[in-house]
This record gives C-alpha cells, structure tokens and sequence, in this order.
C-alpha cells in the first residue's frame, strides 16, 4: 500500500472502491485509449459519482501515478504466472516461451500498458511515471522470466534473442494488418520461433551472426 495513503483513505472499504476505480482505467485504457479514458469516464465504468472519484483521486496525475503502479503490478503477476508454466511435453522450451508471452500481449494489463507507453511520447508527466516500470520490466525478462528465450550463459546472442523474440512479438501486436491477418500472423510467428531457436543455439556460427 502506498504510505502516502491518508489514514482515512487506507480502510478496507476505501482500499476495495480504489482497486476498482484502477481496475476500470486499466479496462478504458486497453479498450478505447489513455486520451479518450478521461476521468469521469473512469469514475462511470467504476459506478461511482464524481464527487466519490475525487475523494480517492483528486486530479489526473494522481489517478495516472496510482494506475500506472497498478497496471504494472498486474502485467508482472501475469508474466510470473506464466513464466512458472512448463512447456508442453515434447514441446521446444523457447517456443513454449513465445506462445506464452504472445498471448500476455493479448490481455488487458499488456495492452493497457502498451496503451500508455503510445502516450507517454507527447506526454512528459507519462513518460516519467512510465520509466521505473519499464526498466524493471525490461530486467525482469532477461532475470527470472522467460529464460527460455535466453538460454544460459553470457554470449550476446542469447540476449539477443530475448529482445528479437520480445520485439517482434510486441510490434507484431501492435501492428495493423488490413487483410489475411491470422494466416500472416502465423507466418510471422513461426519466423520468429526459428529464429530465436537458431540463435539460442551453442558452438556453432549461424548466418545471422556473419
């Protein structure tokens, strides 16, 4: 909890209306957009007055500083959720790890984050809040995450194919693809686990390195 909770602010009931005041920005940011989220739309999805709204969020920093903390927090527990889950038996360990975090991209705490970081580019009050989760994010692949992207050991290639199995997947779920979408999606997708499995691989000289 966050110790510059006023006392008064800090009762079970009070803690239950914030986390679902979060819980609805979090849902308007993924689904319509950060600009277009305002805050007595927030206040509406969460079926509160706006009066109740400012009791817990008195202007927009402060209801963006609380979101952005919970968003991040439930983006990490899905990816640690996930990261914990084994591959398939008979199922490449790497490619596991892409289908695993292929479909995180595809839920609210992603793309609500996603959502931010789009607006954070012209917005500097974002861009601030955004920037300890994002490095902590960013850390927290290549620690205790998905290491079967990483594989072990030092070489810069098992860092990077983390960040081109990240990377793509992330601008692969952002993108706009105006026809054939599933099938060119999955093309993609199967590129992307043969690459990260070359590059994964130990002792010998791929192509990609030359």
């Amino acid at each position: 909890m966050d110790a510059r909770l006023p006392t008064m602010k800090a009762t079970p009931k009070s803690l239950r209306t914030r986390t679902r005041i979060l819980d609805a920005a979090m849902k308007l940011f993924a689904e319509i957009g950060y600009q277009a989220a305002t805050n007595g739309l927030i206040a509406d999805a969460a079926k509160l007055t706006r009066g109740a709204m400012l009791y817990h969020f008195a202007t927009r920093e402060e209801l963006v500083e609380a979101a952005v903390t919970h968003i991040d927090l439930a983006r990490a527990r899905l990816f640690e959720e996930a990261a914990r889950a084994s591959a398939a038996p008979g199922q490449d360990a790497s490619e596991a790890a892409i289908d695993a975090y292929w479909a995180l991209l595809h839920e609210a705490p992603f793309i609500a984050f996603a959502e931010l970081e789009a607006a954070a580019r012209t917005e500097p009050m974002l861009r601030a809040r955004l920037a300890a989760a994002q490095a902590a994010f960013d850390r927290a692949q290549m620690g205790g995450g998905f290491g079967a992207l990483v594989q072990a050991g030092a070489d810069p290639r098992f860092q990077t194919s983390r960040d081109l199995g990240r990377f793509l997947l992330e601008g692969l779920a952002r993108g706009s693809m105006t026809y054939d979408e599933q099938a060119r999606k999955e093309r993609l997708l199967a590129v992307v686990k043969r690459a990260v499995r070359m590059l994964n691989r130990k002792g010998d000289i791929h192509d990609l390195w030359e």
